[in-house]
């Protein structure tokens, strides 16, 4: 069991890999500091028409009103409600059904966290207990 605190936050990124995400001073841009996060693909490689757009809806999506610091609320218009209402806009303009913010949830962050969460676990009990991986006999010659 570990003393960090933990919190779920939720944001979006150009294929640059700048991310943007929301909190209560409003929309950031950051091309550094998320280098440990869960990456949640959200485009499938053969959308080639939204691949190209998907920066510029984004950046269009950040700079909206919704987006200012004072409607910030902790609960009820956050993180997520930005990352969600940017997924929704693009589903829409796409001519598909928003989600809600429970489906997103299990169809999309459930999974990655739970995965995430046993790769974590493992890693501690490797570390934890000094073991190391070596490779048997016939695996290295399949490498």
């Amino acid at each position: 069991e570990s003393d960090h605190q933990c919190h779920l936050t939720i944001c979006c990124s150009l294929f640059s890999g700048v991310v943007y995400n929301y909190n209560e001073e409003g929309i950031h841009r950051a091309e550094t500091g998320w280098e440990q996060c869960i990456s949640i693909p959200l485009v499938q490689p053969d959308m080639f028409g939204l691949l190209q757009q998907w920066d510029k809806l984004l950046e269009e999506f950040s700079v909206g009103e919704a987006w200012l610091p004072h409607r910030y609320e902790e609960h009820d218009h956050n993180c997520y409600t930005y990352a969600l209402a940017f997924i929704n806009s693009v589903l829409t303009a796409q001519g598909k059904r928003q989600m809600s913010k429970s489906e997103f949830t299990e169809k999309f962050v459930t999974p990655q966290t739970k995965k995430a969460s046993k790769y974590i676990t493992l890693h501690q009990e490797l570390t934890a207990n000094d073991f190391y991986i070596v490779p048997l006999p016939d695996q290295e010659k399949q490498c």
